[in-house]
């Protein structure tokens, strides 16, 4: 069964999309939990952050990059953000599908 960040890569959900590649897919968080949320996602399917193997190696930095590269854009870079990746239950992951969590556009204190 596919997961929905494969569906959404697939356009068989919706989601507002803020970049894209060959590579890496990135759109809004449907729950943010600040102004910019964003959800920077590899279109291969990997599971978790345990998943990922050496031939996957440049898939997590890809996405770093691409968080730098939304972060000037929305001009949270000089103030700051957060990067999340969450791995599996009890690390907080519900989609299993890896993925980092982009958050700022305020204080992050309050937020985990």
């Amino acid at each position: 069964m596919e997961c929905i960040f494969c569906k959404i890569i697939k356009r068989e959900m919706p989601a507002t999309i803020v970049y894209e590649d060959d590579e890496i897919i990135a759109f809004n968080d449907l729950y943010p939990k600040a102004p910019y949320h964003k959800l920077i996602v590899p279109k291969k399917h990997v599971a978790t952050l345990n998943d990922l193997t050496a031939k996957d190696g440049a898939i997590f930095g890809n996405m770093a990059l691409v968080a730098q590269k939304l972060a000037r854009e929305y001009k949270i870079d000089g103030k700051g953000y957060r990067l999340i990746a969450n791995c599996n239950k009890d690390g907080g992951q519900v989609i299993y599908h890896l993925h980092i969590h982009l958050l700022g556009g305020k204080p992050l204190r309050d937020i985990t």
